[in-house]
């Protein structure tokens, strides 16, 4: 039997991730997951790719607020519940869309952190992006994550990559929102619609691998691994492909333990 054996969320793009034992799913994805970005004085998102020590940044949710952490800075709290700040308009890849400006002392700490220019945004209210082109449904919304709301990844394809390598790597190098284990290795790549719980999901594209995986997410240092292994083997339309994204046909809440049921796929 297949079942979630992880889930995760990211409430700050590109910074560290919080396990859950549940998570609610939204209209843009799980309740909070991307919904702060770090951009750069023209707006434009700062991921790992380009910045590798937002690996570092620790983020704990509260009832009101965020907290974050980084080495050799002073902990920044960023409330949320309090009245919208300014707007702007930010970037990720080739969607614009509104934020709210969390603050100049957010900013500070971030440019700090980071040694450049930055800013840290929250998604304003419902002004959520649409993967119209992506899913070919217009129902279809995401937050600030690259393309999908929801990356799933198996712990067995986990397994076969490791079996390879001749370190091996946790699962948080693939910075994925579900994990479930019982199933073989790259088993989801088969899969075109799933019942999570009683929540169905669409199966929408083999998940592209860049950097990132590279990146150690406990120091922000990087090495060749695992993308050059993958490359051997995981190759497709000249991409390096692991995990598959996944797009919700329903709101609800998803469970560690939660059945995983394929109902059309092999």
């Amino acid at each position: 039997m297949i079942r979630v054996s992880g889930l995760y969320i990211y409430p700050v793009k590109s910074c560290a991730g919080l396990a859950v034992e549940e998570a609610v799913v939204e209209a843009t994805g799980f309740a909070l997951d991307r919904r702060w970005m770090v951009v750069d004085a023209d707006g434009g998102f700062l991921s790992q790719r380009r910045v590798p020590k937002l690996a570092v940044v620790r983020v704990a949710v509260g009832e009101s607020c965020l907290s974050l952490s980084a080495p050799g800075l002073p902990e920044l709290e960023v409330t949320f519940k309090e009245p919208p700040g300014p707007l702007r308009t930010v970037t990720v890849w080739q969607d614009s869309c509104a934020a709210v400006d969390e603050g100049d002392a957010a900013a500070e700490w971030f440019s700090r952190h980071l040694g450049c220019d930055a800013r840290l945004v929250r998604l304003a209210g419902d002004d959520a992006r649409p993967l119209v082109a992506s899913s070919g449904s217009p129902r279809d919304m995401v937050s600030f994550a690259d393309a999908f709301p929801f990356l799933l990844v198996s712990e067995a394809s986990l397994e076969e990559l490791n079996r390879r390598l001749a370190v091996p790597v946790p699962m948080d190098r693939f910075r994925p929102n579900i994990v479930v284990s019982g199933c073989g290795a790259h088993a989801e790549d088969g899969w075109r619609r799933v019942l999570i719980g009683d929540l169905p999901f669409r199966v929408a594209k083999p998940c592209a691998r860049c950097v990132i995986t590279t990146t150690d997410q406990d120091t922000g240092e990087r090495g060749p691994e695992p993308l050059k292994t993958l490359s051997a083997y995981r190759k497709l339309d000249g991409k390096v492909v692991f995990g598959q994204n996944l797009v919700h046909e329903g709101e609800g809440t998803v469970r560690v333990g939660d059945e995983l049921r394929a109902i059309s796929g092999v």
